[in-house]
């Protein structure tokens, strides 16, 4: 299967893992990496010592290209991205914030670059900034997805850019592949679906809680982390959604984002002190968030953690090997473009 994407990343299959903290890691890169896909390493809760060691183990699990993932919203994020760089990183993926530097650094030394976007704005700001792609989140997504839905987005989108796009947000099967490529994108990124599949390190009650989902089983609010995402309906997240906050929490907690991280607590401390009631709140759900999602993702706990997953949960009902779920992907894919052939008669 040949489009855009396989032609610039190099890759058998236009099928990419999303770039999820705690959960794509070097084990789950590569699995999808050596299944003909391109796995992107989550980095944005990583300090700089554990993104180099990160890249250092998945090289040692594939020879096939892979991705790493910068979160520049994040406190230390330019840390990251030089140890990314530095270490040559086939493909680099950046969210949340400007990245023409970025596109600078990488295409010097000819690697390739793919912009995470929601909205059109973006699309365009990441294309004039020179990435070679772009990944389209839209609302269905788990996490940080957009306010319209991907049926819309993507065409949205297509028809202003030239640049390639991977469509992410509602995609777990083949016929989601299908419809992607007909909206006008060049490939699927997908989230959930690798979640839930063997090589994932998420916790196994996690797994079994996804096969038992419906596509009503999430939520959408910025009462997490502070930023809008998509979570699973349960006890944890109802709790945070109602959790009362002052600006001071923010300075309490951020000693824990600081030192995860690997930056100096004191500059992070006095960052917030100045930042006003507003963006300090932002702050300390971001550090809310931080201690949820890990809880959620590695303890299996509903109560005190927070699971991020997309709707397309709904549809998923076994959890299988990464190549089974690719190999599934595109046999699905195939079966549809003969159904709409058939149907267009």
């Amino acid at each position: 299967m040949k489009t855009r994407i396989t032609e610039i990343l190099k890759i058998k299959y236009p099928i990419i893992l999303s770039g999820m903290s705690w959960i794509s890691m070097p084990e789950l890169v590569a699995a999808v990496s050596n299944a003909g896909g391109l796995g992107i390493l989550a980095t944005g809760v990583m300090s700089a010592d554990e993104t180099l060691e990160a890249i250092k183990k998945t090289r040692s699990l594939t020879k096939k290209p892979f991705a790493a993932n910068i979160t520049l919203y994040f406190p230390g994020a330019e840390k990251n991205a030089r140890v990314i760089i530095d270490q040559k990183v086939p493909v680099v993926n950046y969210a949340l914030g400007k990245g023409d530097w970025i596109c600078k650094d990488v295409h010097a030394y000819g690697g390739k670059v793919i912009a995470t976007v929601t909205t059109l704005k973006h699309a365009l700001a990441a294309q004039k900034d020179g990435a070679d792609a772009i990944i389209v989140t839209g609302h269905e997504a788990a996490g940080h997805g957009g306010d319209v839905t991907s049926m819309v987005l993507i065409p949205g989108i297509a028809d202003n850019i030239d640049i390639p796009i991977i469509a992410a947000g509602g995609f777990a099967d083949g016929r989601g592949l299908a419809s992607a490529l007909i909206l006008g994108a060049d490939g699927i990124s997908m989230g959930t679906r690798f979640m839930n599949s063997i090589e994932s390190p998420i916790h196994e009650n996690q797994k079994k809680a996804t096969n038992l989902t419906d596509v009503y089983s999430t939520l959408y609010t910025d009462k997490v982390d502070g930023m809008k995402a998509r979570v699973m309906k349960t006890p944890g997240a109802k709790r945070l959604i109602n959790k009362r906050l002052n600006p001071f929490s923010a300075l309490v907690r951020s000693r824990k984002i600081a030192k995860m991280l690997g930056f100096p607590w004191l500059k992070l401390a006095i960052g917030i002190t100045f930042m006003g009631y507003k963006k300090s709140m932002a702050m300390a759900r971001m550090a809310i968030g931080f201690d949820a999602f890990q809880s959620g993702t590695m303890d299996g706990d509903n109560v005190k953690g927070v699971l991020p997953i997309g709707q397309i949960a709904g549809i998923i009902t076994e959890t299988l090997t990464v190549k089974q779920i690719i190999d599934k992907t595109i046999k699905e894919a195939k079966k549809s473009q003969e159904v709409l052939a058939s149907r267009l008669k």
